[in-house]
């Protein structure tokens, strides 16, 4: 996520015809994606329910503080909050994820994705972070990341993105995935695939003394032997109380990202991978929607990491997950 202003174009300042409409006519869409509104009205959160700083008024002050300062180390109660978190979390994209299929609107996926937070007493990290109406992030084909859930129906053949967080007893946690919609082609499926290999192999060089640099050392050349690339505008982050505090992360070789992993360190790794050689991105005029400037298609996955004294535990991880 980052720091954006919507256009303000939801369903309570729109004429109430009960048709869907794209609000960009002029814009030039680099894929068959289009933005299908009005949105629905924000989603209550019940008031027992903790928030983050900036739930009320957009802005997450606490996460400003953190620039510049020194990657945080999570004490033993920290690192219990965060495993507790992440779990919710793969909890909640485990409900969304089973209810993808073509004719489902990616607003549906995304009041799915409400109900469970709330459910479990936690807040969708997502909403109103620098404004961004929804509680869920919902990418399709073309779209790179931060999709926002709107009228637009899921078809046959199509792949999404679904990115959870949420918040928890104080702290975030922060996954996603990408899915396929029915049945797809080939060309999405070796997509899909290399994201996932991709993420597996940076965890897996994850330890105590390994440099934040490597990580896209590691994940480039794996993406390019696929015939796809990394997207470079979007980084893994640190997470723990702040949703998006230091380090940052690039997913790209030959990048100059300072800092070593310690024991205590919590962050994503979370590489946006295109198909064919472009890594560029372009943005909607919602300031949010990142999508492929070829219109080519994009996937992604996303952990949630603790360090550990010996190696590294992958606080979100599916059930099946083997490292």
């Amino acid at each position: 996520m980052v720091k954006a202003k919507i256009v303000d174009v939801s369903a309570s300042n729109v004429a109430k015809t009960g048709d869907t409409f794209n609000p960009f006519p002029e814009y030039p869409f680099t894929g068959s994606v289009r933005p299908m509104y009005p949105l629905s009205p924000r989603r209550h959160v019940p008031e027992h329910i903790p928030r983050p700083d900036y739930a009320e008024d957009g802005r997450p002050r606490s996460e400003y503080k953190e620039l510049g300062r020194p990657v945080k180390l999570l004490n033993k109660e920290e690192q219990e909050k965060m495993r507790t978190v992440c779990r919710l979390g793969r909890e909640i994209l485990d409900i969304a994820a089973s209810h993808v299929r073509p004719g489902i609107s990616t607003d549906e996926l995304d009041e799915i994705v409400h109900n469970a937070t709330i459910e479990r007493n936690a807040y969708p990290s997502t909403l109103n972070y620098n404004f961004f109406p929804k509680s869920v992030c919902t990418s399709v084909n073309e779209v790179i990341c931060h999709g926002i859930p709107d009228q637009r129906i899921l078809q046959e053949g199509d792949i999404v993105n679904l990115d959870v967080s949420l918040y928890y007893d104080g702290v975030h946690g922060d996954l996603n995935a990408t899915y396929p919609v029915g049945e797809i082609d080939e060309d999405s499926k070796k997509l899909v695939k290399t994201s996932r290999e991709a993420l597996d192999a940076a965890i897996r060089m994850c330890k105590p003394g390994a440099l934040f640099r490597d990580v896209g050392k590691t994940i480039e050349p794996i993406v390019k032997a696929n015939g796809c690339s990394v997207v470079r505008t979007y980084v893994g982050h640190g997470i723990h109380s702040s949703y998006h505090p230091p380090p940052t992360i690039p997913h790209y070789a030959k990048n100059k990202a300072i800092g070593t992993m310690k024991p205590g360190m919590v962050f994503t790794i979370e590489p946006m991978v295109n198909f064919g050689p472009s890594w560029a991105d372009v943005h909607w005029p919602d300031n949010w929607t990142a999508t492929t400037v070829d219109g080519k298609r994009s996937a992604q996955f996303e952990e949630t990491l603790l360090i550990t004294e010996t190696g590294v535990e992958v606080l979100t991880a599916a059930k099946d997950f083997v490292l």
